[in-house]
């Protein structure tokens, strides 16, 4: 029986994964791809071509990342998170290649919680959570925390409007309730 065959999970045989590792059943992980040691990726997850997954890093279940992202350590994304082509999370605040600033301590937690969206090519500055649900514009420089279900854009990236879960445009009923005309979700932003 080949290594493949033993395995719960399908890596390409251009990929590495270092051990120890854990990751989940019917997860795929695709060309080219480096997953480090000590890190944790769960269940039906889609690492697309050129991905660097960092030590430490915990990646929840049925996660996408597409082709070209590296999640550095001291990300965690939660579950049914979405990363664009080519997106970059950072790491480190202030980085100088003359005072290397490279172990555990130095690393900021970056947490994408579930559901939440990344467009291609966007920038998350390390530090920052982005909410449930959000959803952040290609090309968008996120510097702050973004709320649950909020939709920003932009370089800075500001709220522009709120998505809901079902990836739809919310329609704002009043100064604090909105509505989701394609499956009917309400939310109040109190």
């Amino acid at each position: 029986m080949s290594e493949q065959a033993q395995k719960p999970y399908m890596l390409h045989e251009s990929s590495y994964v270092d051990q120890p590792a854990t990751i989940g059943d019917g997860t795929q992980i695709w060309h080219f791809c480096h997953i480090s040691a000590h890190t944790s990726i769960g269940e039906n997850c889609r690492i697309g071509q050129n991905v660097f997954v960092a030590p430490h890093v915990q990646i929840g279940n049925n996660v996408k990342i597409q082709n070209n992202v590296s999640v550095y350590e001291g990300v965690i994304l939660e579950d049914y998170v979405f990363c664009g082509p080519s997106m970059v999370f950072t790491n480190v605040k202030t980085p100088r290649c003359e005072y290397p600033r490279n172990t555990s301590g130095d690393y900021l937690t970056t947490r994408v919680k579930k559901g939440a969206s990344i467009g291609a090519n966007a920038t998350v500055v390390c530090g920052t959570t982005i909410g449930e649900r959000a959803f952040i514009g290609a090309g968008s420089v996120v510097t702050k925390d973004v709320p649950d279900y909020a939709m920003v854009y932009g370089n800075p990236a500001q709220i522009q409007g709120w998505a809901c879960a079902c990836g739809e445009v919310m329609v704002k009923k009043d100064a604090t309730e909105l509505h989701c005309d394609r499956c009917g979700t309400h939310l109040n932003l109190k």
